[in-house]
């Protein structure tokens, strides 16, 4: 799956937990014009911390702290920024999409479509599995996928099949002002 990205963007690769959003960008190829910002980052960081704690006890932090990155990222100069959120929720989105315009980056959205059964192995497998109530909000509010909308540039439904075959994103070219000094 390609992606061409004509200006600065912000990417939200979205789906229910379990659906494939970690793997598509673990194979995302390195480039420094694009950051992709994961909340791994902030949990296996607040573990060390916390040792013996157990993750639901600082969940909210880590969601917290996951979207102030989010937020940092976004304000930055890089040029392409990849948030990884379940984003199930059309608000979550919505809010996404408004951070977005508000920094001057084009929006879009990655949705992976995957069955509920198939969300619950791929958790099964990653060996983290959400609490049975979050996951069912998360399967009701996913049962449909988001359609093209005016708050995105772009909006890409993906299923388990086309997410393995991975995910290049081609970033603006950063221009140089000739004889800047």
């Amino acid at each position: 799956m390609r992606v061409e990205l004509s200006c600065r963007a912000l990417v939200l690769v979205a789906g229910m937990p379990g659906a494939g959003k970690s793997t598509l960008l673990a194979g995302l190829p390195v480039d420094a014009r694009v950051v992709v910002l994961d909340s791994d980052v902030q949990r296996a960081a607040l573990r060390r911390a916390l040792p013996g704690v157990p993750y639901r006890s600082y969940r909210g932090l880590v969601h917290l702290l996951h979207r102030l990155a989010v937020v940092r990222a976004a304000v930055s100069r890089v040029p392409v920024v990849v948030a990884h959120l379940p984003a199930t929720d059309p608000g979550t989105r919505a809010a996404l999409a408004r951070l977005a315009a508000l920094t001057g980056r084009s929006a879009h959205l990655l949705w992976l479509h995957v069955e509920p059964a198939d969300a619950l192995r791929g958790q099964a497998v990653r060996g983290r599995v959400v609490p049975g109530r979050s996951f069912t909000r998360h399967a009701a509010a996913a049962a449909r996928p988001p359609g093209p909308s005016p708050e995105w540039a772009s909006v890409t439904v993906l299923d388990r099949a086309r997410a393995r075959a991975g995910l290049v994103l081609d970033p603006p070219v950063q221009r140089t002002r000739v004889g800047a000094q």
